[in-house]
């Protein structure tokens, strides 16, 4: 696996146990995705790079950092990427949020897409895809390529658990971008669930289940 990181933070580690559990209810579910995506994104930013400035302080002129060069865009897939959007804004609250929807054609079996809105300049921006998990790749790596074809450069693909072979196909896919997880699972089963996974993100996260 190339281009993988997986986050080792016991609070992430810890989050992620509770997240697992089939008796954590809707509202904790809700709650643990946003503040693993806000401690997760602390780490995907650790490489925006700095410029030095000076700041007038009450008692004096301190040279000190700001953020500088490319700005930050979040594009959550729909519908359960969207369960991490809050907590990737409230640490990052001056990005901006594009969105994406898949589904699958059920002749075909590839990934359609029926909905993209990306802010008008994503191009200039690094994009970080949200998507809870990563289990075939099959629409995470389709939504990767709708937004290159939007003239996007720089993605990122953050995603609570994946699977393995979800991660070769992003790798095979896209070897220019980089996964983030917070952790790496046994695999798939028959119906392509992530074992042992926590069930199907979007359903626990909107209690459609």
């Amino acid at each position: 696996m190339q281009n993988v990181f997986v986050f080792d933070h016991p609070l992430i580690q810890h989050k992620i146990s509770l997240l697992r559990d089939k008796n954590t209810n809707t509202k904790e579910f809700r709650e643990l995705v946003s503040e693993i995506a806000m401690l997760m994104g602390y780490e995907v930013t650790r490489n925006m790079p700095l410029k030095e400035v000076e700041i007038e302080t009450p008692v004096g002129i301190a040279k000190t950092k700001i953020i500088s060069g490319k700005k930050l865009g979040i594009v959550p897939i729909l519908r359960a990427g969207l369960g991490m959007v809050d907590g990737m804004l409230r640490l990052l609250p001056m990005a901006k949020v594009g969105h994406i929807g898949l589904y699958r054609n059920p002749e075909t079996l590839q990934p359609v897409e029926y909905y993209c809105k990306l802010p008008v300049d994503a191009d200039e921006r690094e994009m970080v895809v949200l998507d809870p998990m990563l289990a075939t790749g099959g629409s995470a790596s389709a939504a990767i390529k709708f937004i290159k074809a939007r003239g996007v450069s720089s993605i990122k693909l953050m995603c609570l658990i994946a699977a393995p072979e979800g991660i070769s196909r992003i790798n095979k896919d896209h070897p220019d971008v980089e996964v983030y997880c917070a952790a790496v699972d046994e695999r798939l089963n028959d119906h392509a669930y992530i074992v042992p996974g926590l069930g199907d993100a979007g359903d626990r996260l909107f209690g459609t289940k």
